[in-house]
This record gives structure tokens, sequence and C-alpha cells, in this order.
């Protein structure tokens, strides 16, 4: 993902409240909460009393979005395609991509035996 030129430490935790992720991505939490609803991937679980609690990977999210919104002035929509695009090319291979892969090794192999 893109990341920021200088991003904040993230303290090593499991959770994160709402406000301690608006803290590190300089933003407010009614921000936070409009990100939710446009970015999916952002899914802070909820407590018994419906508090947020965002896992370390959902507050990495954020400040990539961040990074995207406010620093390389990507909209909400270029943003979303940006990182789907980004998902996507760090999904797994398909099968005929990873078969040239594999031949290509295995002829780099022959030639090292020749």
């Amino acid at each position: 993902m893109a990341a920021p030129e200088h991003p904040p430490e993230i303290p090593d935790k499991l959770y994160f409240r709402i406000g301690e992720v608006s803290r590190l991505a300089q933003v407010p939490p009614s921000v936070l909460r409009f990100w939710e609803s446009e970015f999916p991937r952002i899914r802070p679980k909820r407590t018994e009393a419906g508090q947020r609690l965002y896992r370390r990977q959902d507050v990495e999210l954020v400040l990539t979005i961040r990074h995207l919104l406010y620093d390389r002035k990507f909209t909400i929509k270029g943003a979303r395609q940006y990182l789907k695009s980004e998902t996507q090319a760090d999904a797994e291979p398909t099968p005929a991509g990873l078969r040239e892969q594999i031949l290509a090794e295995l002829k780099a192999i022959r030639d090292l035996l020749d």
C-alpha cells in the first residue's frame, strides 16, 4: 500500500478505540465513521456497548486512506479504485500466470545444469 512519507508510530496493541485512531490519523472521529461507509475494508469490531475497536490493519488502512486523500489529493472514488487495484495486484496469480512462472523457472534451472 502507498504509505505516507512519515507515518505516525502505531502503538503495539491489538485494538484501538476510535479516539486513538482519530489522533493517529489526525482526522475527526466523524471522518473515520464516514470512511467506514465508503471503504468496506475498514471493519472495526464492536463491543457490546457498540464502541468501535479497530485492528492494527484497520489503522494502517486508515493511514493509507488519509495519505491518498489529503497528501496525494485523490478523490474518494479514486482512492477506492487505487486500493482495489492494489489489492488485485497482491492477489494470487492466475493458473496460467503461475504455469508461465514455473516454466520460466524450470528453464532457468535447465540452463544452469547445461
